[in-house]
């Protein structure tokens, strides 16, 4: 098995076992690296690298706006969808014009909309953990518990 085909395989069992947050947060990690390397391709002059790597931004772009879920939160779904609409014309205006500045900005977006859904999943963590622990069948500690722990050695 070459080091492609393993890389190929692993990738593959990273989406298939991952949640849909983690789904999420991968979404966001492509189209910034994809954004990065076309404005690596701008700045060169490699308009055709730069199209190709900007088309997949748009990808996943469309992926992440036909993902939302408009019937459970509609007002942030919209913003999303209006966000996500910007920054896919950001990118039109950046394959078309080749301006780093419009894919710079996009970039920015990306990688603001990736801090902020961190941070959301370490707040989804912390309440699943909190959740779980309330759950928990622990007895309170008694007498005999107090008795039993010694801080001297």
């Amino acid at each position: 098995m070459n080091a492609q085909h393993a890389q190929q395989n692993y990738l593959r069992t990273k989406v298939l076992t991952a949640t849909p947050e983690q789904l999420q947060l991968m979404l966001y990690d492509g189209a910034i690296r994809f954004a990065e390397q076309a404005k690596v391709a701008l700045l060169n002059k490699n308009y055709e690298e730069s199209y190709r790597l900007i088309s997949r931004v748009q990808k996943i772009l469309t992926e992440l706006s036909c993902s939302l879920k408009h019937d459970v939160a509609p007002e942030i779904c919209g913003k999303l969808a209006s966000l996500y609409g910007y920054v896919y014309r950001k990118l039109i205006e950046a394959n078309i014009d080749h301006t780093v500045e419009s894919m710079q900005e996009a970039l920015g977006i990306l990688h603001y909309q990736r801090e902020t859904w961190v941070l959301l999943l370490e707040q989804l963590g912390k309440h699943k953990a909190g959740a779980a622990a309330n759950k928990l069948d622990v007895p309170p500690p008694d007498a005999r518990m107090e008795a039993s722990i010694s801080m001297q050695g």
